[in-house]
């Protein structure tokens, strides 16, 4: 039997007057609410971004573990500086001059994931009002890391070749003090679109004549399956941009390891903004991480991931093609892990989604991904990197039937 407190029964707090007024505008994210339904008996899940957990290198990570905890065990378990661990920055310093990305060791911070690093951008540089620019729609994850800051987001439309310039140009031209521009240039989530190079070059000619600078989040990069790498913004600018990427979609998502490249005066405030948060990435993550890359797996398993995503891809593809009805278009990623899907505009995808489970099959009603879920309505996120061929296929029979459930009753 518990004990009883002698201060039972008297004053309570009441939590939701002691929160802080910025607590209102953090929101629970889709996805993870989409999640319950996973649970369900037979559920057909294209809802998450997860990587296909068998093909995760569970060899390689316990031969890193058995050498790090082996051969440095002190230092690995020990707490470790801010900035990171020296020889893996060193080591992606390196395998980013492949993609002609100018960086020293000063100008690399580690972050838990890439999704840290967007909070820290947000503590760094943003105050209530601040307008940013993103594409519509857009990263679900950075809208839920910024919203806390109160900032006004200015929306430019994509295209099947990514961020329409010609309409970024109008809104920065009308949002004269717009702070950033935020794109997904490679592999877009979630919209699957990759950025041209023409128009990277215009975004930066654009971000550099209007005084606003660049978040390039890249976390797809290295998942691509077809076509030429294309030359990262940063490359492009580095004094006017900020690049994000991660190893997670590389290595495993359980790291929590990703990373900022920055001009050394930004990387010197970041470090400042994730001491007054974690201290520091987690050190142990570090070194197993740099033993996979130093040892060269990673090369290894990037290719072996890549085909099974482009195969899972194209089974989607192929799928869709058979099985959706006439007037639904998609979009025919490169890479990454995602497709957006449009139905037409009297259909609603969150209606869809009511119909979609009773067929067990999940997904993300695009809604989620604008500012304010003012658009996208007719439009939903599909994962095709986690489920094998066939199950994707008969996701895709259940998805298309809901579909035309939904249409009949239109």
């Amino acid at each position: 039997m518990g004990m009883q407190s002698k201060f039972d029964g008297q004053y309570t707090t009441d939590w939701s007057t002691a929160l802080a007024e910025r607590s209102e505008r953090m929101k629970s994210s889709i996805i993870r609410e989409l999640l319950k339904y996973t649970m369900i008996p037979g559920m057909i899940s294209f809802a998450g971004g997860l990587p296909a957990p068998e093909a995760f290198p569970v060899r390689d990570f316990q031969d890193a573990c058995s050498w790090v905890l082996g051969h440095d065990a002190e230092r690995a378990l020990q707490y470790g500086p801010t900035e990171g661990f020296a020889p893996l920055k060193d080591y992606l310093v390196e395998a980013m001059r492949k993609y002609e990305l100018p960086a020293g060791r000063h100008n690399v911070l580690f972050t838990n994931g890439s999704q840290q690093a967007l909070d820290l951008i947000g503590r760094a540089f943003l105050n209530r009002g601040d307008k940013i620019i993103t594409g519509r729609p857009t990263y679900l994850g950075a809208i839920q890391a910024w919203n806390v800051y109160g900032p006004e987001y200015v929306t430019v439309p994509l295209d099947d070749d990514g961020m329409r310039i010609d309409e970024l140009e109008k809104a920065l031209e009308a949002n004269p003090t717009a702070k950033f521009i935020y794109v997904l240039p490679n592999f877009h989530n979630p919209a699957g679109t990759t950025l041209t190079l023409e128009r990277r070059y215009r975004l930066v000619e654009l971000a550099a004549k209007h005084g606003a600078f660049v978040i390039e989040d890249d976390p797809y990069g290295e998942l691509r399956f077809e076509g030429e790498d294309i030359i990262p913004i940063c490359a492009l600018h580095k004094e006017n941009t900020l690049y994000l990427s991660t190893f997670s979609k590389t290595l495993a998502p359980s790291l929590r390891l990703g990373w900022i490249v920055a001009p050394e005066e930004v990387i010197a405030k970041l470090v400042q903004a994730k001491q007054g948060t974690d201290l520091h990435t987690s050190n142990l993550v570090q070194y197993l991480a740099y033993d996979i890359c130093q040892r060269g797996l990673i090369r290894a398993h990037v290719r072996k991931i890549r085909s099974i995503y482009r195969d899972r891809r194209d089974a989607m593809l192929a799928a869709m093609e058979e099985h959706f009805p006439e007037g639904v278009t998609w979009t025919r990623p490169q890479g990454g892990l995602f497709l957006w899907a449009r139905m037409p505009e009297s259909l609603n995808a969150t209606d869809l989604l009511d119909i979609a489970v009773e067929e067990k099959v999940a997904f993300v009603p695009g809604h989620a991904f604008y500012p304010g879920g003012c658009d996208g309505h007719c439009c939903m996120r599909l994962n095709f990197s986690y489920s094998s061929p066939e199950i994707i296929e008969e996701g895709i029979v259940r998805l298309g039937r809901a579909i035309k459930r939904l249409m009949d009753q239109a």
